[in-house]
């Protein structure tokens, strides 16, 4: 269990900036659950999210780095949660998957050709004996914007992408599962990427 509660060179929860934003959405009178609850928040509405704005240098992958962000993609905001997590000393974890979104996907189409989403991340948090999946992705502007109800946490059961809107209309389609991982694995994320979206090959680089 260790190795979910190791700072890493992404997941580096030493760094002060990391330091603060925990601080920030903890206290040390609530219990490690009412602080994971509140973190969740915190990471879901504190960063608009843009799927199609990517980085391509290790170092921009760092928690630390996206803390300096205002927006960030599914991968931005699952980092930041677990490093999050693990600083108040909960074992966390990523999972990665693939995704096809069904609504408001025009960016995503003109960046990507596609809309499948790969991979999305997503978070995984020990509590309770069990690991529990937590996704942060869509704050709740972007989630009234697209009338789908936002993604609410209650410390002990999964939060998963919406299936449907408000309306009934499919929303998010699971199509793989890539497993979970103890620190992200920058090699494999652009590799999927280079795989799945041709017209991004021109951008790789290894920084």
């Amino acid at each position: 269990m260790n190795e979910y509660l190791n700072s890493t060179y992404f997941f580096n929860y030493e760094h002060p900036g990391v330091k603060l934003f925990v601080e920030k959405n903890t206290s040390r009178t609530q219990t490690p659950t009412e602080n994971a609850i509140q973190l969740f928040y915190a990471v879901r509405d504190g960063w608009q999210y843009k799927a199609e704005k990517i980085f391509f240098h290790k170092k921009d992958w760092q928690t630390s780095s996206i803390l300096k962000r205002e927006s960030g993609h599914c991968m931005d905001k699952a980092n930041v949660l677990i490093a999050a997590f693990r600083l108040i000393g909960l074992p966390a974890r990523l999972h990665l998957v693939k995704v096809r979104n069904h609504i408001a996907a025009e960016r995503v189409m003109e960046k990507f050709q596609t809309d499948e989403l790969t991979p999305h991340a997503f978070a995984e948090v020990y509590l309770r004996q069990k690991w529990i999946a937590v996704t942060p992705t869509f704050n709740q502007a972007l989630c009234e914007k697209l009338d789908v109800e936002p993604l609410d946490w209650d410390g002990a059961s999964n939060a998963l992408f919406q299936q449907f809107s408000r309306s009934g209309h499919q929303f998010m389609e699971y199509l793989a599962d890539y497993g979970h991982f103890a620190d992200l694995p920058f090699d494999f994320v652009f590799q999927n990427m280079y795989d799945h979206y041709p017209g991004l090959r021109g951008y790789f680089g290894r920084g």
